[in-house]
């Protein structure tokens, strides 16, 4: 008794645990948006690419780095293990930048790189978010809490190396800026390695038995196999485009089988998070116009510098706009948590589906005010305070929907298929980007002739808008159906 009383005593707090995730998962993102920021303006600015072709191939690459978390959240769950998996995403990812960076001299390595980068994705980012929602499991109050603040503190790196790597970019080549991703990762690693007794008691079965080397050396193949493919689609537009459609087939396909094969307990709390999933999975179309169409857009038709009453603040090259968006997020974190919190200990929690259609109001919004910079702005340039407000607008949406996607996994969907799930989720934002890709190209010029004036991005502004208040109302009208399923998932 006395030693299980120690081994207890002896257990890390799970903000302990969280604090270890969350400083892996920083500087994972760190490397991940920093290396987004600079990507697109790479392939226009450097290599000539076609507006068209780069936000396709922004969107294939968005789609398989999405994609891949349904193989690597199972191998997570069944194979190697939440921690060990997160971890092999994170070298892969590392590795990734790195050949970016030599891609810049030699071209021909730039889809290679790519690809490594999508492979670690799928396996850092649905057991990272799995290790979380085990962390918490069993407190919805404090899980939703949790994940907003994690949320939260990704964006800290995110934001550092969004103002970070355009610098360089614009100063030094993008070959450092691709370089300094890297090292930011292989800090991340390094603060693991030294912290990771804090997450010894959290992970999958997998991770509390020793690996044989025959399912390692088999898994080491298959991602030697995953990279080589992802290579060759990724090189072929129209191929890409068909793997996107087959990839989203297939995860409809495993989820009606996963239906038909749950108990019946277990059915209304996969039907909220299938039709909540969706919710989320919508909101990645207005989410990836930040990389491609927002990007462009600041580029050719936004003021760099920052003025008031007169007074030049501070100058934002196009890449670091992308930058507002963490930054709007860590700014409204801590006060949604603190709601939530509060709301809770009143008993006033609001569910997570009213939460979604709140924010989709706040994504309309947001386009609305880009529709109207690009009116004021015509043939010109627009006032940069245009993309400081309507960015701060998607971000606080963005915290309503993408934010509180993957608690809806956790939340309602059983443990044991978690991190399938997580990864088919995941699955599901990359074909909406994809999909975000083809509408950016709405306001792509031709080869020759690139959008250039504000005018030209109106109409996509203006559909996107549209496009997301009709989804507000219609997400509206099925708050009714959404509380009926919640109540018999509660009641199970």
């Amino acid at each position: 008794m006395p030693s299980e009383l120690s081994s207890v005593s002896s257990r890390p707090t799970r903000s302990s645990s969280f604090a270890v995730v969350v400083a892996i998962e920083l500087w994972e993102r760190f490397g991940y948006y920093g290396m987004q920021a600079v990507l697109l303006l790479f392939m226009v600015r450097q290599l000539g690419m076609a507006d068209a072709r780069a936000n396709l191939l922004m969107g294939a690459f968005a789609a398989m780095a999405y994609a891949l978390p349904v193989v690597g959240g199972w191998l997570g769950d069944r194979v190697l293990g939440s921690r060990r998996a997160m971890l092999l995403g994170a070298t892969c990812m590392m590795g990734g930048y790195a050949a970016l960076a030599v891609a810049t001299v030699h071209v021909g390595l730039m889809t290679v790189a790519m690809a490594l980068i999508a492979t670690g994705n799928g396996f850092f980012k649905p057991n990272a978010a799995n290790l979380v929602r085990r962390i918490y499991e069993g407190d919805d109050a404090a899980l939703d809490s949790a994940f907003t603040l994690y949320y939260m503190a990704v964006n800290v790196g995110s934001t550092a190396s969004i103002l970070l790597t355009p610098l360089l970019q614009d100063h030094f080549g993008p070959a450092v800026s691709f370089a300094t991703c890297s090292a930011g990762l292989l800090f991340g690693l390094c603060v693991y390695t030294a912290l990771r007794g804090r997450l010894r008691h959290v992970g999958s079965a997998p991770d509390f038995a020793p690996l044989a080397a025959g399912p390692v050396a088999s898994l080491l193949l298959g991602v030697v196999a995953a990279i080589s493919g992802l290579h060759l689609i990724l090189d072929r537009p129209a191929l890409a485009r068909d793997c996107v459609w087959l990839a989203a087939l297939a995860v409809l396909v495993m989820w009606t089988l996963i239906y038909r094969r749950a108990a019946p307990a277990q059915r209304p709390g996969l039907r909220m998070a299938y039709m909540l999933s969706i919710q989320g999975m919508l909101y990645f179309v207005f989410y990836q116009q930040m990389a491609t169409s927002l990007t462009l857009f600041a580029l050719r038709a936004v003021r760099g510098d920052v003025t008031l009453g007169g007074v030049t603040l501070f100058h934002m090259s196009a890449g670091q706009f992308q930058a507002l968006n963490p930054i709007w997020i860590m700014s409204a974190s801590p006060i949604l948590a603190f709601l939530y919190r509060r709301f809770a200990r009143q008993g006033r929690d609001l569910p997570i589906a009213r939460k979604f259609v709140v924010g989709y109001s706040l994504v309309t919004l947001a386009f609305v005010i880009w529709w109207l910079g690009a009116l004021s702005g015509g043939a010109g340039l627009v006032s940069p305070w245009f993309m400081i407000a309507a960015y701060g607008a998607l971000a606080v949406g963005e915290l309503l929907v993408g934010g509180l996607g993957l608690a809806v996994i956790a939340r309602y969907v059983p443990a044991a298929m978690g991190g399938f799930m997580m990864g088919s989720y995941l699955l599901s934002m990359g074909v909406a980007m994809y999909v975000g890709s083809m509408v950016a190209n709405l306001a792509a010029g031709a080869p020759a002739q690139p959008a250039a004036g504000a005018e030209a991005y109106a109409g996509l502004f203006l559909t996107l808008a549209i496009a997301a208040g009709v989804i507000t109302v219609l997400f509206a009208a099925l708050l009714p159906l959404t509380r009926r399923w919640d109540r018999e998932h509660v009641g199970v």
